[in-house]
């Protein structure tokens, strides 16, 4: 298995270097390959701050790219969660740290939206210090 770097994901869903994307696809479609949630985040960012993309068009490529059979992802379960708030308006890197952090009793945070947010989910328990 080859973990994929942010890079990599990143002209494999925009195409924007010809050589490059076409190396990134024949690397995933022809190998099984992983993406780390940490890459993911990292993807959502550089997509949303340095390309301009919304949120939308985010979460498709992202949904595209996860559902290639020979692409893996630490914690699918967390990482299909975080992507379900992230589609429901939630920051994306806050869905996924509530989504990897539901094995502890409460979330901390100073962040007065996700709190907010976080009290409409059934389950979480968002707090402010």
């Amino acid at each position: 298995m080859i973990a994929l770097d942010t890079n990599v994901v990143v002209r494999f869903l925009t195409r924007d270097d010809a050589a490059q994307a076409a190396r990134a696809r024949r690397l995933v479609e022809g190998n099984e390959v992983m993406v780390a949630a940490t890459v993911l985040l990292e993807t959502e960012w550089v997509l949303r701050a340095a390309y301009g993309f919304a949120p939308q068009q985010i979460h498709q490529g992202l949904l595209a790219l996860l559902g290639i059979p020979t692409l893996h992802s630490d914690a699918p379960d967390r990482v299909s969660q975080a992507l379900d708030w992230y589609a429901s308006g939630m920051d994306f890197a806050d869905a996924l740290h509530l989504a990897f952090s539901q094995s502890a009793e409460r979330f901390a945070t100073f962040d007065g939206k996700l709190v907010r947010f976080a009290s409409r989910i059934e389950g979480l328990t968002v707090v402010t210090p």
